[in-house]
């Protein structure tokens, strides 16, 4: 599934439930800037997918159309595939990770960045004998993770660990390289 796509479809779910908002609370919403709110509009409108309807006070009132609702829910059930198909393969990528760590007898595992896959890692990490020592993150340093305080990388030292997993997948060139400089040696890092 295209971004575009997935932002369309994020477009129109937030037109289904309120109509009412101007382009620029759909951009603060989104998070996509006010000139690609307006394109999509007018694309979807001269496709049809919406109507526009003038409201007192120079305000308009976006409505979706019975073909708006068939293309929304098209874009949704590819949404939930594309999500499946991420999710299978991020499952076996976690799990293959974790059957090498576990045969070159890695018993800890050390974290590195917080998020969604950090979350699936964990979870994923239950299926195996490997035990997750703790989790690093600078942005998210104090904060809860399951039953693990987050703490800074520079406390790596200070925690057990076999091999550190880098589950940020936004930063892995600068996440390994930040590890490198801190002196881990690069076979005790694991990326995915």
């Amino acid at each position: 599934m295209e971004k575009e796509d997935i932002q369309i479809l994020r477009l129109m779910g937030e037109i289904e439930k309120n109509g009412n908002f101007t382009q620029r609370e759909l951009s603060k919403r989104l998070n996509i800037s006010v000139g690609l709110v307006n394109t999509f509009i007018k694309r979807l409108i001269n496709k049809g997918y919406f109507k526009v309807k003038t409201m007192p006070r120079n305000r308009v009132k976006y409505l979706l159309t019975p073909e708006g609702i068939i293309k929304k829910s098209r874009l949704t059930v590819e949404y939930l595939q594309y999500s499946l198909n991420f999710y299978k393969e991020i499952k076996k990528l976690l799990l293959d990770k974790y059957r090498q760590m576990e045969e070159a007898d890695n018993k800890r595992i050390l974290f590195y960045g917080a998020g969604e896959v950090a979350e699936l890692a964990y979870l994923y990490l239950k299926m195996t004998t490997l035990r997750l020592s703790g989790i690093v993150d600078e942005e998210m340093e104090g904060k809860r993770f399951f039953e693990f305080r987050i703490k800074s990388p520079d406390r790596i030292n200070r925690i057990k660990w076999d091999s550190i997993l880098i589950t940020r997948l936004d930063r892995v060139k600068q996440d390994t390289e930040r590890l490198l400089r801190m002196g881990i040696s690069l076979d005790r890092i694991k990326t995915l």
